[in-house]
């Protein structure tokens, strides 16, 4: 590999590590203040490396949901994954199938929006940098905020159980602003998980799984027959 792409990987994984390391310390102290190691923690983010999902996934804990719950509905927030690795794999030089799985465990939203805009043709190297640069972000960050949550005031730590509203909103807003089926489906998922709550006929968290199956597949008829519309009034 260049000197010159490795310094292009860097220089592209740098802006992911920023961004990633404060969201994984409200992790950290998020998973502090609901009583997990710090082996847990470190555990969650260097195994599971899920972002949001992570989040979700300590307050299903917090409810009682099983494992199985947690990790099929880990499963659905996360599958879009499967389409980017699968483009991914398509753009990489070199078809070494044995690198694909390291690889695809490094895709993330982010790390795919970079390399998915780069021009050049991607280089294995040249992923593995941006994706361990958003790995080793995530994980560092996630233990920084452990052990920071140590000793915050408990007012500051107990304030964390808003970062995950305040993450799945941060990534939310810019599309609910450019598309009105975006803001239909927010809503609907947020009334459909209301009604299921409060009719009480699911086993702790399994509303969430539904919410995402539902709205999902109402997402997917949309996509099929909004578009259409709206290039017509366009």
């Amino acid at each position: 590999m260049k000197n010159s792409n490795t310094k292009a990987a860097f220089r592209a994984g740098i802006p992911i590590f920023i961004g990633y390391f404060p969201a994984a310390v409200a992790f950290g102290i998020l998973g502090k203040t609901m009583g997990i190691s710090l082996l847990e923690a470190f555990l969650f983010s260097a195994v599971v490396f899920a972002g949001a999902s992570q989040f979700i996934a300590l307050n299903l804990l917090v409810t009682g949901m099983g494992p199985l719950g947690i990790i099929l509905t880990t499963l659905l927030v996360n599958f879009r994954h499967f389409l980017m690795s699968t483009y991914l794999a398509t753009r990489i030089k070199e078809k070494t199938r044995a690198w694909y799985i390291p690889i695809a465990f490094g895709v993330t939203d982010e790390v795919f929006s970079v390399l998915s805009f780069t021009r050049e043709e991607l280089t294995r190297p040249f992923v593995l940098i941006v994706g361990f640069s958003a790995y080793s972000g995530w994980v560092s960050g996630t233990l920084a905020g452990f052990l920071l949550g140590g000793f915050m005031p408990p007012i500051l730590t107990q304030s964390m159980d808003v970062a995950l509203y305040a993450l799945l909103l941060a990534i939310l807003m810019p599309e609910i602003k450019s598309s009105f089926r975006s803001l239909f489906l927010a809503l609907g998922s947020g009334l459909l998980n209301w009604i299921l709550v409060s009719l009480d006929i699911l086993p702790r968290g399994w509303s969430i799984i539904v919410c995402i199956l539902v709205i999902a597949s109402v997402g997917s008829v949309l996509h099929l027959t909004l578009p259409q519309k709206e290039k017509a009034h366009g």
